[in-house]
């Protein structure tokens, strides 16, 4: 399948590599609206389209991968559909729902499959998290963290205006909490955000939410870019044990009770007092194992894409579920900005 991208920048270039590494698709070149852009493709041996309309006028590309500016993704998407191709689209989406469920309509009414890069899906360390919390291996669940930090700020282009899309919640954000609805399938109760703008006041620079599902499970999830100690990427809480992954690169491990029975303590002495709650548990009452190992592809994504096309599979990223997120991160801004908690999610999604 002859797909093309359009937009040369960071995630541009790396969707070009990707898709060169994918035997099912073969790549037909790209187009940017910044000349440099596209010479710089063509000085990798990309063909650059010159225009648009010539890209839409290529009756050999039947998928379009659009890697632009967040708010000039609805625009660019529909266009390329009402040209009766298939699309792929970077996330966010879309700034709201109004402007995702036009885009799903343009799908329906072009008869062509439109859907979402969220390739955070295929990340080894939710993976992992996903399968400890799946097999119930620390019992019931009671609480899950999930973060990304950083410290660096915003990056100085697009993403640091509330115009283009920019932000956290709408960068990572979309990221960490597909993740999480791909995880936990009770009801979503309460939703309480903190936002914060210490490098950036036009837009969020990073946040903290609390989610409540059903059945008395907490989940925070945070991204910050003034970190200079970053804290565990996952942190999971459960009757029998606990799960920690620090990093990317999957360095954590599991520790859960071996004797329920053994209940006794040394003290800790602290400078000004002692204490026996605090006390760790002795060796012998708990045990240590590593993290389960989990491979992934993420040309899957495409795989899933070009086969769902061909009618051979079902679509992988749904549009129910991107707009449940898309409709999860607007209760945030709300949230956030108006210091309230949101308790009718679920009726939202409904509508």
């Amino acid at each position: 399948m002859r797909i093309a991208v359009i937009g040369y920048g960071g995630m541009g270039g790396w969707h070009c590599d990707l898709i060169g590494r994918i035997e099912e698709l073969e790549l037909a070149g790209i187009y940017d609206i910044l000349e440099e852009r596209r010479e710089a493709a063509h000085s990798k041996g990309i063909y650059a389209y010159e225009t648009l309309e010539e890209l839409l006028g290529d009756d050999t590309v039947e998928l379009v991968t659009v890697a632009i500016p967040n708010h000039l993704h609805k625009d660019m998407c529909i266009r390329v559909m009402q040209a009766a191709k298939h699309v792929v689209c970077e996330k966010p989406v879309a700034l709201n729902h109004e402007e995702l469920q036009e885009m799903i309509d343009a799908s329906h009414e072009n008869q062509v499959l439109f859907t979402v890069h969220q390739n955070r899906r295929w990340d080894e360390d939710f993976r992992v998290m996903k399968q400890i919390y799946d097999q119930g291996t620390l019992g019931k669940v009671f609480r899950i963290e999930s973060r990304v930090h950083g410290s660096r700020g915003i990056p100085g282009d697009w993403r640091n205006k509330k115009e283009c899309g920019g932000g956290m919640v709408l960068d990572w954000g979309v990221h960490l909490l597909d993740q999480i609805m791909q995880m936990i399938p009770e009801k979503l109760v309460s939703i309480y955000t903190e936002l914060s703008n210490v490098t950036n006041e036009e837009c969020d620079d990073g946040f903290t939410v609390t989610l409540k599902f059903e059945h008395d499970l907490t989940v925070v999830v945070e991204v910050g870019t003034s970190n200079f100690i970053s804290l565990p990427r996952w942190y999971m809480l459960g009757e029998n044990g606990s799960a920690v992954i620090e990093d990317w690169q999957l360095n954590g491990k599991i520790v859960m009770v071996s004797d329920w029975q053994n209940r006794e303590a040394v003290p800790v002495v602290t400078a000004a007092g002692l204490t026996k709650t605090m006390a760790p548990r002795t060796d012998e009452t708990i045990k240590e194992y590593p993290l389960p190992r989990i491979d992934s592809d993420i040309r899957d994504f495409y795989r899933n894409v070009v086969n769902a096309i061909r009618g051979k599979e079902e679509q992988l990223i749904k549009h129910d579920e991107v707009m449940r997120v898309m409709k999860l991160m607007e209760a945030l801004f709300e949230s956030g900005e108006n210091n309230a908690v949101i308790t009718d999610f679920e009726e939202r999604c409904k509508k």
